[in-house]
C-alpha cells in the first residue's frame, strides 16, 4: 500500500492496497481469498450480461447481484465499526460504509472493463460510471441507487453543507491515491475515537507517508505517543506540527504540551 500512497502511477491494485489497508484491524489477512471472492461477483455479473451490453445493462446487472441477491448494504446502525472500512469485512458480511462499498463496485466493474470510478462528495461518497456514450451516478450505500444532479446537490448539501453547484469539481474522479487516504483517514477517526491506539499510529504512519506536509497528522500522532508514554516520539511529532503550520490556532495547547515532556524528561535525571 504504501507504493500506492506514495505515487498514483502505481501497480498496486485498489483492492490488494485497500487489502493491506484492512490488515490493522486483521493481521495475518489471506489477500487471495478476497481478490477471488471480487472475481466471482464479477464473473456472475459477467454471465448476465449479453454481447454489447450498454452501461444500463451493466449498471442492473451489478445492482441485481450486489444489492438484491447479495444483500450489500450500508451499515447505518454500526457506521463507526472498524470493520466497515475493511474490504475483507466487507465482502464476508456484505455490510459497509460509502466508500468501502464503492471499493466493491470499482473493483467488480475494473474486472469486466467497465469504467467506474470514485466520487468524493464531502461527507458521502458515490460512484459514476462512465462510458463514451453516457454518464450515470451511483449510491452504493444505498443498493446502487441512481442519482440525478440534483440528488447530487441534497446529498453534499445534507452531509457537509457544500453547494455543488458551485463546487462542480467535487464530482470529478478522485484517484486511488485519494480513496486511500479518504479510508485510512475514516480509521484514523474511529480508532482515535475508541482510543485503539496502537491501530491509530499504525494508520497515522501511512498518512503522514502519503502527506509528509500535512501538519494535522503529526499533531495527532504526538497526541497518541504521549497517551501511549512515548515521550521523545511525541516531542518530535508536535515540534514538526509547530514547525509546518506556525500560526496554528492550537499553537499554545501543543506548546503546553511541549513543556510538559520537557519537565517529564527533567525528572528523569
Amino acid at each position: 500500500m504504501l507504493d500506492a500512497l506514495r505515487d498514483d502511477r502505481s501497480k498496486v491494485g485498489l483492492d490488494i492496497a485497500a487489502l493491506e489497508l484492512a490488515s490493522i484491524e486483521f493481521p495475518g489477512l489471506d489477500f487471495a481469498a478476497f481478490t477471488f471472492r471480487l472475481d466471482h461477483l464479477a464473473e456472475q455479473i459477467d454471465r448476465q450480461l449479453t454481447p454489447g451490453a450498454n452501461g444500463l445493462d451493466f449498471i442492473k446487472a451489478a445492482n441485481e447481484l450486489l444489492f438484491d441477491v447479495m444483500q450489500f448494504r450500508g451499515n447505518a446502525e454500526q457506521y463507526y465499526d472498524p470493520r466497515n472500512s475493511c474490504l475483507n469485512s466487507v465482502l464476508m458480511r456484505r455490510l459497509g460504509i460509502p466508500i468501502s462499498l464503492s471499493v466493491v463496485y470499482m473493483e467488480v466493474a475494473r474486472r469486466l472493463g467497465r469504467t467506474v470510478h470514485g466520487v468524493g462528495l464531502p461527507g458521502h461518497f458515490i460512484v459514476a460510471y462512465e462510458d463514451s456514450d453516457s454518464r450515470y451516478w451511483l449510491d452504493p450505500f444505498h443498493a446502487g441507487r441512481m442519482l440525478s444532479f440534483s440528488d447530487l446537490c441534497g446529498l453534499a448539501k445534507e452531509a457537509a453543507n457544500v453547494d455543488l453547484r458551485l463546487n462542480p469539481a467535487l464530482l470529478g474522479p478522485v484517484t486511488k491515491r485519494q480513496i486511500l487516504v479518504r479510508m485510512l483517514s475514516n480509521l484514523k477517526s474511529i480508532y482515535m475515537r475508541g482510543e485503539a491506539f496502537d491501530k491509530a499510529r499504525q494508520v497515522l504512519d501511512l498518512l503522514i507517508e502519503a502527506m509528509p506536509e500535512y501538519a494535522e497528522e503529526y499533531r495527532h500522532r504526538g497526541l497518541v505517543h504521549l497517551r501511549q508514554l512515548n515521550h521523545r516520539a511525541a516531542k518530535s511529532d508536535l515540534e514538526t506540527y509547530l514547525r509546518l503550520e506556525p500560526d496554528s490556532p492550537e499553537r499554545e495547547a501543543v506548546e503546553k504540551q511541549l513543556v510538559l515532556i520537557e519537565r517529564w524528561k527533567a525528572g528523569l535525571n
